[in-house]
């Protein structure tokens, strides 16, 4: 069935190998001059049944220089009429004879199309294996696998907290509180370290999805410290229920919902 192609940026070769990736040398390809691109898209139409396409590009025949296939005065005279429209079925039987020549190219350009996209594909498990030491296959969590694809911007982010936050948030899909301060192993302030704490609002959680959702987050913790946090920031990402009120006889998590406030 031929249908009608409405999306007008894209490439018939990136199309076809999106819509069709088991269809390679099967297209049969008809070029309707390139005149149609200047209000159409690339790929006009196409038929997956007989496997033939129309596009807004000059044919072989196209190129050919003016006066190959008929000559100026050819027009003139009586019968012009009939004179135009041999012309015509001249241009007919041409594009017929050219269309092998064309349908080539087009599987040329198909197959070049295919092989960049994998490369594109490709690129970021590349880029992150070689200069970034991390094999995407051997990553086990999946939170880990989601957030490395930041990898390749992480010089610009390092140190970032709001986006760090909104990484957090996106993938554990909560809102997350973002708390700066001092860190000191003393009683004193006058050796401290920067201290950041991302608060992961997750509200409803009983004791065992606590623990489950605690060890869950534990290899995006080393991760994110290890790649998104300057090395002299103490950093902690916890799972926190914050509440207007607090009643004494509910069943409570330590460290998870539960806030001690001191009143000194």
């Amino acid at each position: 069935m031929r249908k009608r192609n409405y999306i007008s940026e894209a490439s018939a070769e990136m199309l076809l190998n999106f819509l069709y990736p088991e269809v390679e040398k099967q297209w049969i390809a008809h070029g309707e001059g390139s005149f149609y691109r200047n209000y159409n898209s690339d790929l006009l139409d196409f038929d997956d049944e007989t496997k033939e396409i129309w596009t807004a590009r000059d044919t072989f025949l196209n190129l050919l220089p003016q006066g190959v296939i008929n000559q100026d005065n050819d027009l003139k005279g009586e019968d012009a009429a009939q004179k135009f429209k041999k012309i015509q079925r001249r241009i007919r039987l041409l594009n017929e004879a050219f269309l092998p020549i064309d349908t080539i190219a087009f599987h040329q350009r198909l197959f070049v199309e295919r092989q960049v996209s994998e490369l594109l594909q490709n690129k970021l498990s590349y880029v992150l294996n070689e200069y970034f030491g991390i094999d995407l296959d051997m990553v086990e969590s999946p939170l880990v696998k989601e957030a490395a694809l930041m990898l390749p911007y992480v010089s610009r982010s390092r140190g970032d907290f709001g986006l760090v936050a909104g990484l957090l948030g996106a993938l554990l899909h909560c809102h997350v509180d973002i708390i700066t301060g001092r860190y000191s192993h003393t009683d004193t302030t006058r050796r401290w370290l920067p201290r950041v704490r991302f608060e992961l609002l997750i509200a409803g959680l009983s004791p065992e999805e606590f623990r489950l959702k605690d060890v869950e987050l534990q290899p995006l913790r080393t991760f994110i410290r290890e790649w998104f946090i300057p090395y002299e920031v103490k950093c902690e990402i916890l799972i926190k229920e914050h509440h207007s009120e607090q009643q004494v006889n509910t069943r409570l998590t330590l460290d998870y919902n539960t806030e001690l406030y001191n009143n000194d």
